[in-house]
């Protein structure tokens, strides 16, 4: 009778009571994890209302305006169309902000298009900072942990959550790694977007077959963030031209012009294109410049010490069978201590490192060594019956990451990802270090600062809303839009996707474009290479609205085909120049230039093999040029300087 009192009595009733409470609460939470995809509406099957944004003759005729007599200077004048200095733009623009913004080559021609295409708080630098009781590395992933919920949040059609599996191969890791993947996931709190879990060996073996089976006790899998960088790139520079912004890649600035008290007021400005030059003037100058934000520094003052020290990552693309088509792979113990990442990235497999010591260049190049340690590093844990082989590599680039510099270490891998804001004398303000997932809090501190140094108070319509703020495409998306993309305008589904996934509702702009195929299908879309889905469209659309103005332009960025497929970038090259010269009526000058830029950029950046570009000929359809249709040309292009 004692023993049923007790279980019945009110202490226990109450305990019972409130672990069940406790229970289904977190039963309630866990099922309601996880990112909050936009539902799907009536409206996302329809296109949303039409924007044209300014031609780049525009841009660069209200940036002239403002050094001409009685013209209105601009609040701010940001240097640099990266990530960095896109983000910038969309918040001082969101805000009210009178902004220009120059970039020297393309819109996210630099690092921000050579990224290891991740959304991640960094499982390593939280392993750092815990054995190394790093506090600055543990305050860098809680806040790229909190920027990765935003992200995928603002650019819901760029950005997608990804597994990614830890083989184990010793038992004792197995409770080693699952404890730093269950931190990893408290540090995240309420923007977790799955919990991370253990996984068999034969559920292993199921998910990632490639995966050497011998010696392997099981897995751990996290979740981290994907997107695609340099599209990301784009869609901050159109919203910040959609907030108002004066934007103009391919332009440079030469000289800084200073009041009589030292403080810039300005800047001279040369179009790279044609050679001409003009000034800009300013109540404040953000130096964005990424690995060339000492070159900006010392053009302030040339006894500026560097502030940065480069880190090289260097990645390589293979077939989509080296991977899951949902699942990526890391591997944190690599013969020389790096850390590897393996993942699934639009079709294809990308495989890459980063922290190797560089020097800052314009066009980095991933050099063979690394090419052949990246393949040695994959055939370590891929089953052995599978045959790495140097010729299934598609493409190979190399990206320079801006580490802040930090006197005191003794290699790049010691170096924090966080960023530094430094006001010179001159009142230049430069944003440097940082990553792509902490873009826009980098963005928001900058903004902050440029306001209170440059006397914006006044100037700012509201605080920063980049939180909140979706960009240019996500309104009218959703992940279904693609099959209303199909049944308008009836193209391939792979094609659909493509474009659902790249231009979210612009993609709606983008079918507006396609010829019809004269085939039963697709009756919509003809490709610029066949295993590709990239269209004929998207040259238009990049040209006229997103400020594409080279070949590479196109396939770089616009699209990514050069770094999915250098080949096929070299077979689609001839309609891309075609379509390009119809669109900005190119010379027959103009085209063979974009021909040797274009093939020497994908020797040179790309890693495409110069026996391959021997063998190929460039052939042009007939095309208008100077007003009047040429015959066919064949451009033979030479294997020894891949030129024309």
């Amino acid at each position: 009778m004692s023993i049923i009192r007790r279980l019945f009595s009110r202490r226990t009733l109450a305990y019972a009571t409130g672990s069940t409470a406790l229970a289904t609460g977190g039963f309630y939470w866990y099922l309601n994890s996880g990112p909050a995809y936009p539902s799907s509406k009536k409206e996302t099957r329809r296109p949303p209302p039409p924007w044209t944004p300014p031609s780049r003759a525009e841009m660069l005729a209200e940036l002239r305006k403002s050094g001409e007599k009685g013209g209105e200077e601009f609040d701010l004048l940001v240097v640099g169309g990266g990530a960095t200095g896109a983000g910038v733009a969309v918040d001082a623009a969101s805000r009210g902000l009178k902004v220009a913004l120059v970039e020297r080559d393309d819109f996210g021609s630099g690092t921000s298009s050579k990224s290891t295409k991740l959304v991640h708080g960094g499982v390593r630098y939280l392993q750092k900072a815990v054995l190394e009781l790093d506090y600055d590395q543990y305050k860098l992933v809680r806040e790229a942990l909190h920027e990765r919920r935003i992200f995928l949040e603002t650019a819901p059609y760029l950005s997608n959550m990804l597994p990614i599996m830890l083989p184990i191969y010793k038992y004792w890791q197995v409770p080693y790694y699952l404890a730093g993947c269950k931190l990893y996931d408290i540090l995240a709190g309420k923007e977790n977007m799955e919990t991370s879990y253990v996984m068999s060996k034969g559920k292993a073996l199921e998910t990632f077959p490639m995966l050497k089976s011998e010696g392997l006790v099981g897995a751990v899998v996290y979740y981290d963030g994907q997107h695609n960088d340099s599209r990301m790139n784009i869609a901050l520079i159109m919203s910040a031209v959609k907030h108002g912004a004066k934007v103009a890649n391919y332009c440079e600035v030469t000289d800084l012009h200073k009041n009589e008290s030292g403080k810039i007021v300005g800047a001279s400005v040369r179009d790279n294109l044609t050679g001409k030059s003009w000034n800009v003037r300013a109540k404040g100058m953000v130096n964005a410049t990424g690995p060339f934000t000492d070159t900006l520094l010392t053009l302030d003052n040339p006894a500026q010490e560097p502030i940065v020290q480069p880190s090289s990552g260097i990645h390589i693309t293979l077939p989509n069978y080296y991977s899951p088509r949902k699942m990526g792979l890391l591997d944190p113990s690599t013969s020389d201590g790096r850390v590897i990442f393996f993942l699934p990235w639009q079709g294809s497999t990308i495989a890459g490192t980063t922290d190797s010591p560089a020097r800052v260049t314009r066009d980095p190049k991933a050099n063979e060594d690394d090419i052949r340690w990246v393949l040695d590093e994959v055939r370590s844990y891929l089953s052995p019956d599978i045959k790495v082989r140097r010729g299934d590599v598609l493409s190979a680039w190399s990206g320079l990451r801006p580490l802040v510099k930090n006197p005191g270490a003794s290699s790049t891998e010691g170096l924090v990802r966080n960023h530094m804001i430094y006001v010179s004398e001159s009142g230049l303000l430069t944003i440097a270090g940082g990553k792509w997932t902490t873009y826009r809090a980098m963005a928001e501190e900058t903004v902050d600062r440029a306001v209170k140094e440059f006397g914006l108070e006044g100037k700012v319509k509201s605080g920063c809303v980049t939180d909140k703020l979706r960009l240019v495409g996500s309104d009218g998306w959703s992940r279904n839009m693609f099959i209303s993309l199909i049944q308008t305008y009836g193209l391939d589904t792979d094609v659909a996707l493509h474009l659902s996934g790249n231009y979210g509702d612009r993609a709606w702009t983008v079918c507006g474009l396609a010829e019809p195929t004269g085939e039963n299908w697709p009756l919509h879309g003809t490709r610029i290479v066949a295993q590709y889905p990239f269209l004929d469209a998207e040259v238009r659309y990049a040209v006229r609205h997103e400020y594409a103005v080279t070949a590479i332009d196109v396939l770089s960025r616009r699209t990514r085909l050069s770094f999915l497929n250098a080949r096929a970038a070299l077979d689609a090259l001839p309609r891309v120049i075609d379509i390009m010269t119809e669109e900005l009526n190119w010379s027959r000058s103009e085209r063979n230039k974009q021909v040797k830029n274009s093939v020497t950029f994908l020797i040179e950046t790309m890693g495409l093999d110069e026996g391959y570009v021997g063998l190929r000929e460039v052939s042009f359809s007939p095309a208008l040029v100077n007003g009047h249709r040429k015959d066919r040309r064949v451009i033979p292009v030479e294997k020894s300087g891949g030129g024309v």
